[in-house]
């Protein structure tokens, strides 16, 4: 995959960045316009001019953004999990009825 420069704009300031590809550039623009817009409304809640500060506050922003999704996700899996589990001894019961019903059918003249 041939790799190539482009250039990004986030919070005014620009950037030359390397990319692998066309994919990776539509990804890098997305990347770029999220930053970008975190930084603004930062900027706009904060009123400072500090690029430096404006930067860090909004890392804190994203940082806590994904350990929030982290979690989020964290407690989905527990809650699959224990709907594997429900609904694994469901099927058990489901088969012991069957078992009963066969058994029962033989039975019946």
């Amino acid at each position: 995959m041939k790799e190539k420069i482009i250039e990004i704009e986030i919070f005014g300031n620009k950037y030359r960045i390397c990319v692998k590809g066309e994919e990776d550039e539509r990804y890098i623009g997305q990347l770029t316009s999220f930053v970008d817009q975190k930084m603004r409304d930062v900027a706009l809640k904060s009123r400072s001019s500090d690029v430096a500060k404006i930067a860090v506050l909004t890392a804190l922003n994203i940082a806590d953004e994904l350990f929030v999704s982290e979690n989020r996700i964290d407690q989905l899996r527990e809650a699959l999990g224990r709907l594997e589990t429900e609904l694994a001894r469901i099927e058990d019961q489901v088969k012991q009825h069957e078992n009963d019903y066969e058994t029962l059918e033989k039975l019946t003249p």
